[in-house]
């Protein structure tokens, strides 16, 4: 059986503190959460009913600023992969170095089973019950998967009418109308661009010439999908929880997403060449030049981490690999792009919008993308630097940087009382 999300964030804490030879004590603080807050949920259901759902919200270190991190609206949230989520997201604000700690949060609900008016009261009722312990200097949350703009304008309405002003930087992912910044929505996808184009240079690579197959075609999915497909990669096959399709002659990813936009399924999509996937093995047998997993964690596990047949691996998910599938891909000398950095242009941006909204001063797409390349690249040629130095994993390499910064800030601060 695989360890469970939380059990893996704790095997790479312990693998790098030996790393780097971790002070106990602080080792010891850094395993577990600051503060878990459980909420139940209790909503009036269209029917007239009362339904209640629960929900949580973690911070794991706000060490080095407030907490960061999104909220999910899913039937498979629990504790341990939202503890895991928040330790994960500890690592990647403390990689790009930025003031910010790592939370999370969500809601055990199967949002497409409620009408849009149950969606906001679920939303609502579950802001109030954890408005103490967010805000823009406490914790700031943002989307995450089934959960987007909407539901954060709901987030933050409710949050300032508790405190009689108007607060936009109590989240973000939020509209643009209303506080949010240009290039969030597709920051994740963009950076992953950014990182995957970097290292082809690297390897003396053409970028061009690469094949990809996709897990996940969701929000970080169809951007990164999107835009190696117009950069000239041709995309192999694209797998989603229901299914996939696979095209040896490449797939054209722009009417795959004006199919989905309809509200079709993936494996449904028709045309010559085409065939349908109905599972993950199937997905991940196929021979490509990148595999990008961009759905959910523990998805390449020691069960099928032996068909896969790739050179990198693009991490578009939090913890899709298990750290036994991680050892066992890197003795076949696959690379590893890890998700602390892989996929964290989204907690970059939303840096980005949470200081916008600080200042009350918008920044362009232009400055955004600007910004985002230069800090997301800064942190790639550090890790890829180490890597090479310490001949050891780029996911090794991220989480000395990570851990040592903020096992730094804890030494600085001490330990009260």
């Amino acid at each position: 059986m695989e360890i469970n999300p939380y059990e893996s964030a704790l095997k790479q804490l312990d693998d790098v503190a030996k790393l780097i030879n971790l002070n106990p004590d602080i080792h010891e603080k850094l395993k577990y959460m600051e503060r878990i807050l459980t909420v139940s949920i209790p909503i009036r259901m269209d029917n007239g009913k009362i339904k209640v759902f629960q929900g949580h919200r973690i911070h794991h270190s706000t060490v080095k600023g407030p907490g960061k991190g999104g909220i999910r609206y899913s039937p498979d949230v629990n504790l341990d992969e939202i503890k895991a989520l928040a330790m994960w997201m500890t690592w990647k604000t403390s990689l790009l170095n930025l003031p910010l700690g790592g939370a999370k949060g969500g809601v055990c609900v199967e949002p497409k089973k409620l009408s849009i008016n149950e969606l906001e009261r679920l939303t609502r009722r579950y802001t109030a019950e954890i408005i103490n312990i967010i805000g823009p200097d406490k914790d700031i949350p943002a989307p995450d998967i089934k959960t987007d703009a909407q539901t954060m304008a709901w987030m933050m309405d409710v949050y300032s009418m508790q405190k009689g002003r108007t607060i936009p930087g109590v989240v973000t992912g939020k509209p643009i109308e209303i506080g949010g910044s240009v290039g969030r929505k597709g920051a994740t996808g963009t950076g992953m661009y950014y990182i995957i184009e970097e290292m082809c240079e690297k390897l003396n690579l053409d970028l061009k010439s690469m094949s990809v197959v996709l897990q996940g075609f969701g929000k970080v999915g169809k951007v990164i999908s999107k835009k190696l497909f117009e950069h000239g990669c041709k995309i192999l096959a694209i797998g989603e929880f229901e299914g996939g399709v696979y095209s040896k002659m490449g797939l054209d990813v722009n009417k795959l997403i004006e199919w989905k936009r309809k509200g079709n399924k993936l494996r449904e999509f028709k045309a010559p060449g085409i065939k349908p996937l109905f599972n993950n093995n199937e997905l991940f047998e196929i021979k490509c030049d990148i595999l990008i997993p961009a759905a959910t964690e523990n998805q390449i596990t020691n069960a099928n981490v032996d068909i896969i047949n790739c050179k990198i691996i693009l991490e578009g998910a939090n913890g899709p690999t298990t750290p036994k599938a991680d050892e066992i891909l890197n003795n076949k000398g696959i690379i590893i792009i890890p998700d602390i950095l892989a996929n964290s242009g989204g907690v970059l941006v939303s840096y980005f919008e949470y200081i916008q909204d600080i200042h009350a001063y918008f920044w362009d797409l232009e400055r955004i993308n600007q910004e985002l390349k230069r800090v997301l690249l800064s942190a790639f040629e550090d890790v890829y630097q180490l890597s090479q130095e310490r001949k050891i994993s780029l996911r090794m390499a991220a989480y000395i940087f990570a851990v040592s910064r903020v096992a730094e800030a804890i030494r600085l601060r001490g330990f009260y009382p």
